[in-house]
């Protein structure tokens, strides 16, 4: 028994499962076979169907005039009706079969399940504003803080057409800050977020880079087709984040990057869609070249992303961590609720981007302890920042 149940695990972990869902019409032929072959096949071990809410909803957001009357449900029940004398409710939509979950959803058609999905956006975000937001074509190169920033995105409506890079897998150290269950470790970081997204938005087109971007893919990154619209850098190495400003230049497309620094984040914009001569992380990290940030070993990365962000705006806790990589700590340290905060503002920052709205050009420090800490902005509490940035830069050689 034990061995046929070792035998029976290993092969089930071996079973792949796609991550991309099946859209099925029911009044067409081809695609009621394909949805009788899934039952019979047994893929479908679950079946929402909430479709007669749906409507509902979308009945009321066509008609908001409507939705405090007493009449409401009598002239939604009327509206109902006139849809099941073209068809039965079960042949309307689409039906999303999602192979990973072993489950098929029964949803509106596109274009009534984004207004359905949107609804409570407005006027927070004007139609105008949706529009160009959904319609962008957005590239996230890296998926840690990058998942955070993908998911805020389309749930606030954005990306119909996205751009997933990243090489690795989801580890359990990986948890505290990206949010995925157990079900997902060992899943390619763009496999898990595509997942995801799907179950927000099944409409939604993805592309994924899980090699990683490179040299020899960073261009169809960029170029598509379709283009991209803006970037988004989430991504490790250095030498890379170098390229991806290299195409934002040519294909003059702004670059939004956030950083991790405690509980708080750090956002940076380049606009080389305004300005294709704007500065490589706006100079912070001096002379650099694609060919000298390959050469850095870890300290050497390390040394550059802390002058990057900048001694005088890391946290107190970070100085006291940093040295401590490779002794107590494994790496650098990193917090869910800063992954989420970043995610938040990288999202606002990509969407005004998008309308052409007003936005910092340069960098925004968002930081939760000079909001909610007292006294953080007292002389002492100044001064003791600065002692430890002076302490860390000593460390570091800075």
């Amino acid at each position: 028994m034990k061995n046929t149940l070792e035998k029976t695990i290993k092969n089930k972990a071996r079973t792949i499962v796609g991550s991309s869902p099946s859209i099925l019409n029911l009044i067409n032929a081809a695609d009621k076979r394909a949805l009788e072959k899934l039952f019979v096949d047994n893929k479908i071990q679950r079946v929402i169907d909430d479709y007669i809410e749906q409507q509902r909803e979308l009945f009321a957001v066509k008609n908001p005039i409507k939705i405090y009357n007493p009449d409401f449900e009598k002239e939604f029940t009327v509206y109902l009706s006139s849809l099941e004398k073209k068809n039965p409710i079960w042949q309307h939509g689409r039906w999303v079969f999602y192979p990973w979950l072993s489950t098929v959803v029964h949803i509106l058609e596109d274009e009534d399940f984004q207004l359905v999905r949107t609804a409570r956006n407005k006027n927070l975000i004007n139609q105008e504003e949706q529009e160009k937001f959904y319609n962008s074509v957005i590239g996230i190169g890296g998926l840690s803080v990058g998942n955070n920033i993908a998911l805020t995105i389309v749930l606030q409506g954005g990306a119909r057409h996205i751009r997933l890079s990243d090489p690795d897998k989801l580890a359990l150290s990986n948890t505290n800050r990206v949010r995925a269950g157990t079900q997902n470790l060992g899943l390619n970081k763009t496999e898990m977020t595509t997942r995801q997204i799907y179950e927000i938005n099944p409409y939604t087109k993805i592309e994924l880079f899980s090699e990683g971007l490179s040299e020899r893919n960073i261009e169809k990154f960029f170029s598509g087709p379709p283009k991209l619209d803006i970037v988004i850098d989430e991504l490790d190495n250095l030498a890379i984040k170098f390229l991806i400003r290299e195409y934002a230049k040519k294909y003059r497309l702004a670059v939004v990057m956030a950083a991790d620094n405690g509980d708080n984040g750090v956002v940076d914009i380049e606009r080389y869609d305004l300005n294709p001569k704007t500065p490589f992380f706006h100079g912070r990290m001096g002379d650099i070249s694609y060919k000298k940030l390959l050469s850095l070993d870890k300290m050497g990365i390390g040394k550059l992303i802390v002058k990057h962000i900048g001694v005088e705006t890391v946290t107190e806790r970070v100085h006291e961590s940093m040295p401590q990589i490779g002794r107590t700590i494994v790496s650098w340290p990193q917090l869910g609720g800063a992954a989420v905060l970043n995610g938040s503002a990288v999202a606002y920052c990509v969407r005004k981007i998008l309308n052409g709205q007003p936005l910092e050009h340069n960098r925004a420090l968002i930081s939760l302890d000079e909001k909610l800490i007292p006294n953080y902005d007292s002389p002492a509490e100044k001064r003791k920042r600065e002692v430890s940035a002076e302490a860390f830069k000593k460390i570091f050689g800075m």
